[in-house]
């Protein structure tokens, strides 16, 4: 009822035109029924609220018919601002005097004026600030003109007084989160107080704790989640937890991470039958302690994932589950969710079955070791290790080259980006950086873990379950283009793209990339041409891996959406009829999915950001030093360099001599001088690193 009654308030507002209404006029011209009147003073007061309706010396406007649009702050310099609108995404360029003191995640109305600026494009002044931001930042806490103030590290381009006595105990140097308490209509009015100190910005883990804080990522649990995790985990298993489950104790089963992981929640198995494999793919049974609406249900939710950045991890339940009775540790029974596979001679899944089952795994596989084993050069002691899993691993290795080829010959894309292995000393900083390798048993435990997704996403679509899928769709036809262009400015072959991109054309751009000096960068392109991969409710099927089925079901652990399907899957195998599970959780998918996929965006932000901090401070050790790099990638500010331990800093255009012009994709150059462009290689020294924005400066090094 109350959206009938606000259009019909919105239509008369808008036959008032520029003269207005009052508000007698406007409820006599919204010919409401006698009952809907009753509701009229609330449903306006929404209208104003929302910037809809405009009230101005009593009298009542169609903000649209005033040309009235509502904005969002999005960033401020000293002398001006812009605001990105609701309706259309586009941004607007608003002049300083005109912002009226409005904040970064303030909702605003405004209007547009006469664009002065050379570059033309959308300018306007705010008229009335709707609904105001939280006004919480990051920043550094300096002293400037006798007071301290903070320096935001990306709220706004000018520092903010603290009010005195609220600076919270910091001390001039932390970083620290800041809020803006007293707002003025001048930005040099704003006063704010300190919410938390980190201790000094010049300590990376000192950012990276402002990180997590300011984009909303907590570290610590909720005491009643702690105390739920510690009973399971004291608990242990049980009798009755056995019921029903598949006993695969004596089977030979086990993992395969890191050396330092703690949270195993996926383990192996297979045995060779005939002209066919077994696989096994185990999984820690994280559903059966994480309950609907429980306390660590609440949490998984809101984290969405975990968090990994240098030797940290935040992860998403506490140690007592993702360490403790949910990890699949060596020689201890373990509750699991197991997908059963069958799979060809040739690579194709057959057959499949997912079964609640109780695993004790007999190694904790270690990939370096294991890739030493495939490679035959492994220790003496080593072998004795796997003794009992050599032949088995062998036999997993050949199951892994066939499915990569099967992937291959699909069209699937194979990018290959390189991470970062960001090395901690004793003494809580970087002491080194060096690339991520990748070795032949990660990429087999990948395989695998992809077969296991697509089984789960299988029979979610064929039983028309409600699901949580994992899909990647088509390249947008502007990033295409873009691509095309570069590989032509490259002197690379350039595919002729229809109507919608094809994965084995973007397989073959990598392909012939292959070999070249544009080789890392050509995966870095691609990659940025295609389509974000997100979570869905709908099987929409992956782009990249070119697969009509696909899911997250093989890290509950550490990912939400995986828990969430094994919340479905464990009704229905417990005899739960899909009609029944369509009603049960048919509102449930969506909304996981739609969380997934911010938290797991806001953790990917968070995580790089915190590398930043890391990268920088490895580099404060090694100023004015010469390295040699490639430019990574190239824009009006100056080029990007990425060294080869991974870290990556800015030659800014200033620092390569007069006249250098931007040509809108891979290059600077000036008229008579040297040209830059990515793939090049040029020396560098570092000449700056700040820790507490990430930001890396290199200068040409003199030959």
């Amino acid at each position: 009822m109350s959206d009938s009654i606000e259009k019909k308030i919105r239509t008369a507002a808008a036959r008032a035109g520029k003269n207005g209404f009052s508000r007698r006029e406007l409820l006599t011209k919204s010919r409401l029924s006698a009952k809907e009147q009753n509701s009229f003073p609330a449903a306006l007061k929404r209208l104003e609220e929302s910037g809809e309706i405009l009230r101005h010396q009593n009298r009542y406007f169609s903000a649209k018919k005033l040309g009235l649009h509502t904005a969002v702050i999005t960033r401020l310099n000293k002398t001006f601002g812009f605001a990105v609108q609701q309706s259309n995404d586009q941004e607007v360029f608003i002049p300083g005097k005109f912002l009226r003191g409005a904040l970064p995640g303030d909702t605003v109305q405004l209007r547009y004026i006469p664009s002065r600026r050379e570059e033309g494009g959308l300018e306007g002044e705010v008229i009335r600030i709707l609904e105001q931001g939280s006004g919480e930042f990051s920043g550094v806490l300096v002293m400037e003109e006798g007071r301290p103030a903070v320096l935001p590290d990306s709220f706004a381009r000018f520092s903010i007084p603290v009010i005195k006595g609220r600076t919270n105990g910091c001390n001039i140097g932390d970083k620290v989160t800041a809020q803006v308490i007293l707002r003025g209509l001048k930005h040099a009015d704003h006063r704010c107080r300190i919410l938390e100190g980190f201790g000094a910005s010049s300590k990376a883990a000192s950012c990276a704790k402002a990180v997590l804080k300011i984009n909303g990522i907590p570290e610590a649990f909720s005491e009643a989640a702690l105390e739920q995790a510690e009973y399971l985990a004291a608990r242990g298993i049980q009798p009755s937890d056995l019921t029903n489950r598949l006993d695969l104790r004596n089977e030979l089963i086990f993992t395969i991470d890191s050396a330092d992981s703690k949270d195993l929640d996926d383990a192996i198995s297979l045995i060779k039958l005939g002209d066919s494999y077994q696989l096994g793919v185990h999984i820690a049974d994280v559903s059966r302690y994480v309950t609907k609406g429980s306390p660590l249900e609440e949490e998984a939710f809101s984290r969405g994932t975990s968090l990994y950045y240098a030797d940290r991890v935040v992860p998403m339940l506490p140690e007592a589950l993702s360490n403790g009775i949910c990890s699949l540790n060596p020689d201890e029974d373990r509750l699991a969710f197991s997908a059963l596979l069958t799979v060809s001679q040739d690579g194709k899944l057959i057959d499949f079955d997912f079964q609640k089952s109780v695993i004790r795994s007999r190694v904790k596989g270690v990939y370096s070791e294991i890739n030493q084993i495939l490679a035959h050069t492994a220790s003496p002691e080593i072998n004795q290790k796997y003794a009992a899993l050599t032949d088995t691993l062998f036999q997993m290795e050949q199951l892994a080259d066939i499915l990569t080829a099967n992937r291959k010959e699909r069209g699937a894309p194979d990018i290959d980006t390189t991470e970062s292995k960001i090395i901690i000393g004793e003494d809580g900083a970087v002491s080194d950086i060096k690339p991520r390798e990748r070795g032949k048993s990660e990429r087999m435990i990948e395989e695998f873990m992809l077969l296991a997704n697509q089984a789960a996403a299988a029979l979610g679509r064929k039983l028309e379950l409600p699901f949580v899928y994992r899909v990647h769709e088509s390249p947008a036809p502007e990033k295409a283009e873009n691509l095309q262009e570069i590989l032509r400015l490259l002197g690379l072959p350039v595919p002729a793209f229809g109507a919608e991109v094809q994965p084995g054309q973007l397989a073959g751009v990598l392909a012939n990339a292959k070999g070249t000096r544009y080789e890392a960068l050509i995966n870095v392109y691609v990659l940025r041409s295609m389509a974000k991969a997100k979570y869905s409710e709908q099987p929409l099927g992956h782009f990249g891996l070119v697969l009509q089925d696909y899911a997250h079901f093989t890290s509950p652990i550490r990912r939400y959406p995986d828990l969430a399907i094994h919340r479905i899957l464990s009704d229905l195998v417990s005899g739960t009829p899909a009609a029944k599970l369509q009603k049960r959780y048919h509102k449930f998918a969506p909304s996981a999915a739609q969380q997934a996929t911010c938290t797991e965006l806001r953790a990917m932000q968070a995580e790089r950001e915190c590398e930043d901090c890391y990268k920088a401070e490895f580099m404060t050790g090694h100023l004015n030093e010469p390295f040699e790099g490639q430019v990574s990638s190239v824009t009006p500010q100056g080029l990007y360099v990425e060294l080869p331990n991974t870290v990556e800093g800015l030659v800014r255009t200033e620092s390569l001599g007069e006249g250098y012009e931007f040509d809108g994709l891979i290059e600077l150059k000036a008229p008579g001088c040297k040209g830059y462009r990515v793939g090049d290689t040029i020396k560098v020294i570092c000449v700056r690193a700040d820790v507490n924005s990430g930001q890396i400066d290199f200068e040409p090094a003199e030959d």
